[in-house]
C-alpha cells in the first residue's frame, strides 16, 4: 500500500493557489484513475483505490490534509499509524519555490528547506519519504513569497500546470513500482517539459 499526500489549504478561497498545487495533483490522479469517492478521515479528505502498474493492481491511498498547509504532519501521520505504514511508502506532493515555474523533481529525504508543511510533516514521520516538487518560480523578493504562493496560478501558466498534474496523474504506475523513481521523474518530464526559460 501506497500513501500519497499532497500539501494545501482548505477550502475554495486557496483551491486555485500555487500552495495548493499538492491538492491538485492529487484531484489528476484520482479523476484519471477513477479513484475514490473522497470521504472526511484522518483530519483530511481521503480516497483510494488501485492502479494497475506492470506488477500488478497496486493499492494507493491519496489524502489531502485540511489542517492547513503548516500542520499537514498532523494528519499523515494519523494515516500512516493507521495504516502501519513506514517513510518508505508515503509520497508528498508540494509547491516549490526553488523550481523554475512548470519544473518537477521527484526526491527521497533531505531537509525541508523552509517549507513548514515538509518540516510538519518531518517532525511526526521518522525516516525518508518522496517529495514531488512541482515548480512554482521564486517572486525574487523574500518579502513577497507569502502573496505569491497565495496567489492564484495565473491564466498565462493554466496550460503547463494542467499538463504537469495530468502528467503525473498519468506516470503514477511508475510511481507505485519498486525502484520505480527515475522512471517516474523520466516519464513526467517528458510528457510535460517545462516551458520555455524555465
Amino acid at each position: 500500500m501506497h500513501l500519497i499526500a499532497g500539501l494545501g489549504n482548505p477550502g475554495a478561497k486557496y483551491a486555485a493557489n500555487r500552495h495548493n498545487a499538492g491538492f491538485m495533483a492529487l484531484d489528476a490522479i484520482a479523476a484519471h484513475w477513477s479513484l475514490g469517492p473522497w470521504r472526511k478521515r484522518f483530519q483530511g479528505e481521503m480516497c483510494e483505490g488501485a492502479v494497475e502498474t506492470a506488477s500488478g493492481m497496486a493499492r494507493v491511498l491519496l489524502l489531502k490534509p485540511q489542517t492547513y498547509y503548516n500542520e499537514a504532519g498532523r494528519s499523515v501521520a494519523e494515516a500512516m499509524r493507521f495504516f502501519r505504514l513506514e517513510a518508505g511508502d508515503l509520497t508528498v506532493f508540494h509547491d516549490e519555490l526553488d523550481l523554475a515555474p512548470g519544473k518537477f523533481r521527484l526526491k527521497r529525504g533531505g531537509g525541508h528547506a523552509g517549507n513548514n508543511g515538509l518540516r510538519s510533516i518531518m517532525s511526526q514521520i521518522p525516516g525518508d519519504f518522496r517529495r514531488g516538487r512541482i515548480g512554482i518560480g521564486h517572486p525574487g523578493d523574500k518579502s513577497q513569497v507569502t502573496a505569491w504562493v497565495l496567489s492564484d496560478v495565473p491564466k498565462a501558466d493554466r496550460d503547463w500546470f494542467d499538463a504537469l498534474t495530468d502528467a503525473i496523474a498519468r506516470s503514477t504506475p511508475l510511481l507505485l513500482e519498486a525502484g520505480g523513481d527515475d522512471a517516474f521523474q523520466t516519464r513526467v518530464t517528458h510528457l510535460a517539459p517545462a516551458p520555455d526559460g524555465a
